[in-house]
């Protein structure tokens, strides 16, 4: 990827590999992320899922678990997107203070 000279921060990188539910099991979607130099990691259609992408896929979950306690970014009620980040930053920062307060107090 080409630098963006106007943006600020940290460059984008790619990952390394893509972890995904059996929904994305089509040959297409794995040519695709081969052709951008990313592993797919993705569940077969029609077998067991393993526990290795399940313990993954539970990262994910629990964690829009833990924002959708939030009732205003369940529902989003606003309409500017700059709010709604807001809103998804204070959540963030709530949850990592309660990790904090949990796991070190």
């Amino acid at each position: 990827m080409p630098a963006i000279r106007q943006c600020v921060g940290r460059p984008r990188r790619r990952p390394a590999k893509l972890h995904a539910d059996k929904g994305y099991d089509f040959a297409f979607c794995r040519q695709a992320l081969r052709r951008r130099a990313i592993i797919p990691r993705i569940a077969r259609r029609g077998i067991e899922s393993s526990e290795r992408l399940g313990r993954h896929r539970w990262v994910v979950e629990r964690t829009l678990a833990w924002f959708a306690r939030f009732r205003r970014l369940a529902v989003r009620y606003e309409r500017r997107a700059d709010i709604f980040t807001a809103f998804h930053h204070i959540a963030a920062s709530l949850i990592c203070w309660r990790f904090v307060q949990k796991w070190f107090c």
